[in-house]
């Protein structure tokens, strides 16, 4: 018997943002989704507009898993992640570990398919970069839509994650936060 399926199902029961009051709570299951749509129209962006030669979908599937290691570590706030450089070294550890024991619950013969998805920067640095830039995106549409609800534990979080997205300087990110962004700050009766 092999529980990794199980356990990736489980993604839902782990919230993120664990130190800021939240009006919606959002778990790493739903956060993950929303990464892999935002990577997928990364890359196809890139493709598109900037002479990009991606494989969106295998961007998208990798962007699903991105975060499957937190189902054994759960999400560790940043400030607690990034306190110091031992921290932040160690807790690399911690992710390797759970990375190992999460594909040790796949048969041995279906380990090497999933490696490459629980561990996306195996893929190099221009995938690693849309994967990143897209979990980055989705925590800055996280913060906007937290402030634009009054919640001003998200003020200083989405300033520190914009500065972030606008000193990445990838064109498919600015393309993204000039064309998409704005929508998601409308009431479903402004989208219509």
């Amino acid at each position: 018997m092999y529980h990794f399926f199980a356990y990736v199902s489980k993604l839902k029961y782990i919230l993120r943002w664990g130190l800021k009051r939240n009006v919606e709570d959002e778990n790493v299951k739903e956060h993950s989704f929303d990464v892999a749509i935002i990577a997928h129209s990364l890359a196809i962006i890139k493709n598109r507009y900037f002479g990009g030669e991606l494989n969106a979908e295998r961007i998208a599937l990798m962007a699903l898993y991105h975060d499957a290691t937190e189902v054994l570590t759960g999400d560790l706030p940043g400030p607690i992640k990034y306190f110091n450089p031992s921290i932040a070294e160690a807790y690399k550890g911690v992710e390797q570990a759970a990375e190992d024991k999460l594909l040790m619950m796949l048969p041995e013969a279906m380990r090497e398919d999933f490696l490459p998805l629980t561990n996306y920067k195996l893929a190099g640095p221009e995938v690693s970069s849309i994967i990143k830039s897209a979990d980055i995106i989705s925590a800055y549409l996280k913060c906007i839509q937290e402030v634009d609800a009054g919640n001003r534990e998200f003020t200083v979080a989405k300033d520190r994650v914009q500065n972030l997205l606008d000193a990445s300087g990838l064109p498919e990110v600015e393309f993204f936060l000039e064309k998409f962004v704005p929508s998601y700050r409308l009431t479903l009766d402004e989208l219509s």
